[in-house]
């Protein structure tokens, strides 16, 4: 026999659905902040686990489920990238963002019903390589009441309950943020079929090591990054057309068994560099006008799980 006060199976199974469908702002929101699908999936389930750690009747007391997870969690993404910049100076060369995938391409090879962060990533404007860089130069107070009031929308209030300060303080980190962003902002880019289009013909030149071709793609001051995070070799950072242009064609010469594919890379048009049908790197790239500005090559294995399919 029930008790009055012990909720039934329908309002318990109610409840338990509108905390779980949080989990894809969630992993959204954590990604963001962190640049880590790895480092966000672990911050969601600490989220998760200090929800149930508190009794029934505590958590029944949270008129919103899902405000108090994304305060929880943007909590918790703040502590981590307070301690960052010091996990930054031990990584061994370069640090650039954990590349994502495009939905359907995460999901190829794999059982529809295998449930993966990386399929809740909204791919948008907000996750593209040259954003989450520039969001690595704020402060950790700057890059979480940016992301959370320019990017999610939530109100100064709802963001100083997150950040600990007051939403006047929010205002001026979101202000300063927005001034990183303009300051990083590039010449507009060519439209989103012309950015493939570029991407396609740099593969091809890249492939038919043709060095003035790929010199002819690339900004005059293009620079390129490769992160190998001390497991493999990577390119130490160059600049210029022509360095950069010349050090991948010596890339291909010494790897005749190498496959590039084109590829959706947070959101943009991106290359995934095989070997052995193994993902060895991925490529984003960031473009101004016709030409490639930027170029980033993550190479670290630990980056790259999520492009392993089968």
């Amino acid at each position: 026999m029930r008790t009055q006060t012990a909720p039934d199976d329908d309002e318990l199974e109610a409840g338990l659905s509108t905390v779980l469908s949080e989990r894809r702002q969630l992993i959204n929101l954590a990604y963001r902040f962190l640049g880590s699908l790895a480092d966000a999936e672990d911050v969601v389930q600490e989220a998760y686990a200090r929800w149930y750690a508190m009794s029934p009747a505590q958590r029944e007391a949270v008129a919103s489920p899902g405000g108090w997870l994304t305060t929880v969690a943007s909590r918790i993404c703040l502590d981590l990238l307070g301690s960052a910049r010091a996990r930054r100076e031990r990584y061994v060369g370069e640090w650039i963002p954990e590349p994502l995938p495009d939905h359907s391409e995460w999901i190829s090879g794999r059982s529809v019903g295998t449930a993966d962060p990386a399929d809740r990533i909204t791919l948008d404007e907000s996750v593209n390589m040259a954003f989450l860089v520039v969001l690595e130069s704020m402060t950790p107070a700057e890059r979480v009441a940016f992301i959370l009031h320019d990017v999610f929308r939530y109100s100064f209030a709802e963001v100083a309950e997150s950040v600990g300060r007051s939403p006047a303080a929010c205002r001026q980190l979101a202000s300063s943020a927005r001034r990183r962003i303009r300051s990083a902002q590039q010449p507009p880019a060519a439209a989103t079929a012309r950015r493939a289009d570029l991407v396609r013909d740099f593969k091809q030149a890249w492939e038919a090591k043709d060095i003035g071709a790929l010199i002819s793609l690339l900004d005059p001051d293009a620079t390129g990054l490769a992160d190998g995070g001390g497991l493999v070799n990577a390119a130490p950072p160059t600049g210029g057309s022509e360095e950069i242009a010349r050090y991948l064609v010596t890339i291909t010469a010494k790897a005749p068994a190498m496959t590039i594919l084109e590829r959706t890379v947070n959101g943009e048009p991106g290359l995934v560099v095989q070997q052995g049908g193994v993902t060895v790197s991925v490529l984003a790239f960031d473009f101004a006008g016709d030409r490639i500005k930027h170029l980033w090559a993550v190479r670290n294995p630990e980056k790259l799980r999520p492009w392993t399919t089968g």
